[in-house]
């Protein structure tokens, strides 16, 4: 069993750390600063550090100095990530940003653990590691031919060089992706670096991806490494990618051209080698033809596509992703017993889930919350309650959008009501005001702007918001 040692003064986000690594097969220690960890335990033995980065006396970073043997994760505010990059040189394996979600936290435990493991065996046998550790297979669940599809791609990219383009609507597991092409590669032992585009203001964005020179703009008071240098070696994976501004993309394609890159404010060029692994749930195609989106960048990106299909083409792996989130749900609550009652299974296979595998782990969690006894309901779901506003207004297919309406005459009836509501929203938010928006959805703003959160579609500023 994995020894785990956390580090980490906020009580209530120690305990919930720990509580969770517990649950899930892990033998934990907790401290609250480098020194108690030190007094109390000998951080050696222990096969992962997962170590806040701001403590109480000596930074988290020490803690790779004082345990050299021992992978250090870092948690850090999204605030400080450039302090993630640094201590990313100074050692650490990778870094997880908060507020982080359980399975992003158990999936990079995971993988860190699964890269000693390998690193292990190769030391031992002097032949390449065992790549169970890694398959998609124990990352993702997918027992449906779609999935199998892209479990068989993975297998074969993986191991490659290659570019990769992850498409898929928002909440499919596009970062799981990430996650297994990076353990499948040889690349296995070295960061993998994940950067949401849509999360990082447009004025930072190259700041963060390329770095910057001392002086370069107002506030560089010192160099800082770009998060792409600091995947040197490793793999890259640039979520919502669609979302770059045009000096961004110029840039990053000279990255994936001639492997360097040039920080702001320098003249000075360096190598990098860095694997590129880039994901969106918009049409880039699309966004070529409207200038959106550079042409060469995309077919630079597009070298190897994988397409994650919703989980409404995903029919027979529902009931066993529900189930798989009954478990992990129902030991983080305290209901080890928790099922789902006959009518509650027709429910969700009946539902079409716009938000993807994310809204149906919401679902379970929601209900395993709710739920005062062992048995899940259909009422306990509320699947119905979640959507119960939402319709199709006639303006959304008449008038303001021929090519929505031609989709419905052509058999738009396949498509989600998100489906609809995503496309709207990107070909007319650069004219219309939310206000607009709203009243053509027949919603209110609070609801646009709660959607646009489901479904990572960042809002474009106007002059009449």
């Amino acid at each position: 069993m994995p020894r785990i040692l956390i580090v980490e003064d906020e009580d209530i986000i120690r305990s919930a750390v720990r509580k969770l690594l517990l649950h899930a097969g892990y033998d934990v220690e907790d401290v609250g600063s480098v020194e108690e960890a030190e007094q109390d335990h000998d951080p050696d033995q222990f096969d992962l550090i997962i170590s806040d980065l701001r403590l109480p006396g000596a930074a988290g970073t020490e803690m790779i100095n004082r345990a050299p043997s021992t992978p250090v994760l870092i948690m850090t505010s999204y605030a400080s990530l450039r302090s993630a990059v640094d201590s990313m040189k100074m050692g650490a394996v990778e870094y997880i940003a908060k507020p982080f979600d359980h399975d992003e936290m158990l999936a990079a435990v995971e993988s860190i653990l699964a890269r000693t493991m390998s690193s292990a065996s190769e030391r031992q046998s002097g032949s390449e590691a065992s790549s169970q550790n890694g398959d998609p297979a124990s990352i993702m669940y997918g027992q449906c031919e779609p999935m199998q599809r892209v479990f068989i791609l993975i297998r074969k990219v993986a191991p490659t060089e290659t570019t990769v383009l992850v498409q898929g609507e928002s909440g499919t597991g596009k970062e799981l992706v990430a996650r297994a092409l990076h353990l499948l590669s040889p690349r296995a032992t070295k960061p993998l670096i994940s950067v949401n585009c849509a999360a990082i203001p447009e004025s930072l964005i190259e700041s963060e991806l390329f770095g910057h020179e001392k002086g370069a703009f107002t506030g560089a008071v010192s160099a800082r490494t770009g998060l792409i240098e600091a995947a040197d070696g490793g793999s890259l994976f640039l979520d919502e990618i669609g979302e770059l501004p045009a000096e961004a993309q110029a840039r990053l394609l000279r990255v994936l051209q001639e492997g360097e890159i040039r920080k702001v404010g320098s003249t000075q060029s360096r190598k990098v080698n860095v694997r590129m692994i880039a994901a969106t749930h918009r049409n880039l195609k699309a966004m070529t033809r409207t200038g959106g989106f550079r042409e060469d960048l995309y077919y630079r990106l597009n070298v190897m596509q994988i397409r994650i299909p919703p989980l409404r083409e995903r029919q027979s792996d529902i009931l066993g992703l529900a189930q798989r989130f009954l478990v992990t749900q129902g030991d983080r609550v305290g209901k080890p017993n928790l099922n789902l009652n006959p009518e509650a299974m027709r429910a969700l296979e009946r539902h079409r889930w716009p938000g993807n595998v994310r809204e149906l782990e919401n679902a379970i969690e929601r209900a395993s919350i709710l739920c005062d006894g062992d048995i899940i309901t259909p009422s306990l779901l509320d699947l119905d309650g979640e959507g119960g506003d939402e319709y199709i207004p006639e303006s959304l297919v008449e008038g303001d959008n021929e090519q929505l309406r031609t989709r419905e005459t052509e058999g738009a009836s396949d498509l989600s009501l998100e489906d609809y509501f995503q496309h709207f929203v990107l070909e007319n938010q650069d004219r219309m005001s939310e206000t607009e928006l709203a009243q053509k959805l027949g919603i209110s703003r609070k609801s646009l702007w709660e959607r646009r959160q489901r479904l990572g579609i960042p809002r474009k500023k106007t002059s009449g918001d």
